[in-house]
């Protein structure tokens, strides 16, 4: 039996992650994944081709507000062809480069499926793609420590499966295998934004049912306010408190009907439909009964905070361990995974996970937010900066947009931070290095931050929080912090 000293099951960014650093510091490591290269579902289905696609979403947004500028374009055209190559090429050439990698740091990569069949075994099940090496047939392999990233899947509706190409899952809508004049986009999430978004801009007429009243649930309202400003085209056809119960597929249309929570239904009609309500992890089938592996009541693996598994040899990593479900908590909780096989002293503590919404404009926060510290009953005060007062985002024709900071109003320590509007993601990665190190408001004040940058947002709000901000006038605070 062939024997391993460290095995990775999927090659996602939490696999990957794993693998490479365990291999740096000098473990012989074997990934396992079904994909030609490593990357997974956020590189090959998810995360950098809809980037890709809101890029070519923004930039003909952009093309369209230059008007008001005086820079006139004459109406953008979708080569649908063209646009597929862009994503595809841009997806190979971040798994091929980390093809090599692996190749690099001599990670034994296998191309197919593993399914545990104990504590220490598991049987590998080569791809059937033709292209598989010869030398990686079925068999069992026997490992000291093994690290499970396998990842998640899209949730299904009840009673409605995604077993017809007009009722797509986010993998599925980004394959871009047509534009239909007319796409339901089930759930108002941050999967269902964004593919609204992408959508849009290649021209189809997006309806957006929510079962909640709201966008974004959980995300905190003046946030959501910003983007409801911004995407009045979106806005102003969804349909809150509602939710999709049957299809009826007759010829080219989906007939859909549609229910209240008041129990009122009704009937539309679409091309496509795009279900966005969710993941769950892909922990079944891959035998974790029989290796004795537990999980909670969702399904998602329970881990310590070296991300062990009840088993002593057995980790878990990922969206399959629960939320956040996002790629760079994965890779995070795989290079703390592979520290400690490699017994390193380590934890995963986080103080922060920043988390980005990337519509048009973006949404992103990270720490503690306000609806948290209402559950929690924690103390804070908001310091909040307009962009309005932003030259640097005047100048990018921005009308709407904040930044918030969350202080503690005792010892001005940032708890939290959030921001709304172009480029947010980028600007959170500050905001959280001060929450991590336990900075103060006063530290951020007095870093001098370049002019003009959407970054002294960041400054301003800080400066809102003592009451003399430059670019907007406050109170002054009656207690000063330091």
């Amino acid at each position: 039996m062939d024997k391993k000293q460290l095995i990775v099951m999927g090659a996602g960014p939490g696999g990957y992650a794993a693998a490479f650093q365990a291999a740096n510091l000098g473990l012989d490591v074997t990934l396992i994944d079904p994909k030609p290269d490593p990357g997974g579902v956020c590189l090959f289905h998810g995360c950098i081709p809809s980037k890709a696609l809101l890029h070519l979403a923004k930039v003909k947004k952009e093309a369209v507000l230059a008007e008001e500028w005086g820079l006139t374009f004459t109406d953008a055209k979708i080569d649908l062809e063209k646009v597929r190559s862009w994503k595809k090429s841009v997806v190979k050439q971040l798994t091929g480069g980390l093809g090599q990698l692996a190749k690099s740091r001599k990670v034994k990569y296998l191309r197919g499926t593993a399914i545990l069949t104990g504590k220490n075994k598991l049987e590998f099940i080569p791809s059937e793609d033709g292209k598989q090496d010869t030398k990686n047939k079925k068999q069992e392999i026997e490992f000291e420590k093994l690290i499970i990233a396998t990842g998640a899947s899209s949730a299904p509706l009840p009673d409605i499966e995604f077993d017809d190409e007009r009722v797509m899952n986010s993998k599925t809508a980004l394959e871009l295998k047509d534009i239909p004049k007319k796409l339901l986009v089930v759930g108002a999430g941050y999967i269902g934004l964004e593919m609204s978004v992408i959508y849009k801009a290649l021209g189809s007429e997006i309806t957006i049912v929510e079962f909640t009243p709201d966008i974004l649930p959980g995300v905190d309202q003046d946030l959501k306010d910003v983007f409801k400003k911004e995407r009045k085209d979106l806005m102003d056809n969804i349909m809150f408190n509602t939710k999709a119960t049957s299809v009826d597929k007759k010829g080219k249309r989906l007939n859909v009907k549609l229910e209240t929570k008041d129990g009122e239904t009704r009937e539309e009609t679409f091309n496509k439909m795009l279900i966005a309500i969710g993941s769950t992890p892909n922990t079944r089938g891959i035998g974790l009964e029989e290796a004795g592996i537990e999980t909670d009541k969702k399904g998602f693996i329970r881990v310590d905070l070296v991300r062990r598994t009840n088993i002593e040899n057995i980790y878990a990593i990922g969206d399959v361990t629960g939320q956040p479900m996002l790629a760079h908590k994965a890779s995070h909780e795989g290079r703390v995974a592979a520290e400690h096989i490699a017994g390193n002293k380590t934890a995963y503590e986080p103080k922060a996970i920043p988390a980005v919404v990337f519509t048009d404009p973006e949404i992103a926060w990270t720490g503690l937010t306000e609806n948290e510290a209402k559950e929690q009953d924690i103390k804070y005060e908001v310091a909040k900066f307009p962009w309005a007062a932003s030259g640097r985002a005047l100048t990018l024709g921005v009308k709407n947009g904040l930044t918030k900071l969350l202080i503690d109003p005792e010892n001005g320590r940032i708890l939290g931070a959030a921001m709304a509007g172009t480029d947010a993601g980028s600007l959170i990665s500050e905001a959280t290095l001060a929450v991590e190190m336990g900075a103060v408001a006063r530290d951020l004040e007095l870093t001098i931050h370049p002019h003009p940058t959407l970054s002294e947002t960041i400054m301003e709000a800080a400066e809102v929080f003592y009451g003399h901000a430059t670019h907007i006038h406050k109170r002054k605070r009656n207690k000063r912090t330091d």
